[in-house]
């Protein structure tokens, strides 16, 4: 991403360069996989689903750092 957005800077979340799966052109944020974030969580950081759970909703899905937030794509289902 960064060969291909040289000049850009962008808003990432410390530990979860293996969730992102893609860019939003449009507003060149970075994009997460919620799923591989969960499973980042819980396969590498050895949290229980529901500590994986609770630490994505309280430190991770409600972070907000201006325009270059990243944006979490929702794949879970």
């Amino acid at each position: 991403i960064m060969e291909w957005y040289p000049e850009d800077t962008f808003g990432l979340f410390d530990g979860f360069d293996e969730a992102i799966i893609g860019v939003d052109s449009s507003t060149n944020r970075i994009i997460y996989s919620q799923s591989k974030i969960m499973n980042i969580l819980i396969e590498k950081q050895g949290m229980s689903d529901e500590e994986a759970y609770d630490y994505y909703d309280f430190n991770i899905a409600t972070l907000y750092f201006g325009e270059n937030t990243p944006i979490i794509c929702n794949d879970t289902f």
